[in-house]
């Protein structure tokens, strides 16, 4: 049902994109997690609205708020909350510390690739694994192998995020690779047998999503917030959304817009009855 539905989405946007005249622009960037979530709600969104044309840009949710900072893009997509020093470049621009609008939910998954046999960690070997204390996979129950360590690039607002409620603020080991996207250690992850990442839980690829804790990153356990890594998903503004803005920002939040978040894999911040 799932590919029917972005079979006959695809047909719509090739069809709508040859005769559309836009006199509207509107810009976003920031966080590869939100990509393809945002990607998808700009092609729905320009096929509703045939004056509008949305660009979507990502490239780590700390170099969306720079953009947004510097008054380059309308819309910041982040995966973590503003920083001090993100809203103070904000005053010193704008005279405002920006606005926030939670616009869906999302696990921070595990990915190891399919033929390792470690399908289950904990936080803790997981935080030992990324501060540098485990570098072998027989020490969680794998394979007599060293760990290739993947991680993000620090603009990513899921290295913040990851740094913060996983490793507790400790620093990442050093015997990392650091990736500038999150399609990137995905594509790592499947094709080396002993590689170890993290990303956002909509990625469906040639690769395993860990249990945590022995909790499974399902959509139930993500709803019930048995599983141990969820977050919100944020858009930014300069200040209270106006105009275009205001309309996309809405549109979002309405129940179509959320329909999308679940059809894409993410999950949506309140439940149709």
């Amino acid at each position: 049902m799932k590919k029917i539905f972005f079979l006959f989405l695809s047909v719509l946007i090739s069809c709508s994109l040859g005769t559309r005249h836009r006199a509207t622009t509107l810009k976003l960037q920031g966080s590869d997690t939100m990509l393809p979530l945002a990607r998808f709600w700009a092609e729905v969104y320009m096929i509703e609205n045939p004056g509008i044309s949305v660009y979507v840009e990502g490239g780590g949710t700390a170099t969306g708020m720079t953009a947004l900072a510097r008054g380059d893009i309308d819309i910041c997509m982040a995966s973590r909350p503003i920083v001090p020093e993100e809203a103070q470049q904000l005053v010193e621009k704008f005279a405002t510390v920006g606005v926030s609008v939670l616009v869906a939910k999302d696990a921070l998954s595990i990915y190891v690739n399919p033929d390792n046999p470690v399908k289950n960690l904990t936080i803790e070997q997981i935080r030992d694994i990324y501060s540098g204390k485990i570098k072998n996979w027989r020490h969680v129950g794998g394979d007599d192998a060293a760990i290739l360590l993947l991680n993000r690039m620090p603009t990513s607002g899921t290295f913040a995020y990851f740094q913060e409620h996983v490793l507790e603020g400790a620093p990442y080991s050093p015997a990392n690779t650091a990736l500038p996207t999150t399609k990137a250690i995905i594509e790592t992850v499947a094709k080396e047998k002993y590689a170890i990442g993290y990303g956002g839980i909509a990625y469906e690829t040639d690769i395993y999503h860990c249990d945590i804790n022995g909790v499974a990153p399902t959509k139930e356990n993500v709803i019930n917030d048995s599983y141990p890594l969820t977050r919100y998903l944020y858009l930014y503004t300069t200040d209270t959304p106006q105009g275009k803005t205001k309309d996309f920002i809405n549109w979002i939040l309405s129940e179509h817009g959320q329909d999308i978040v679940k059809w894409v894999g993410y999950f949506p911040i309140w439940q149709a009855d």
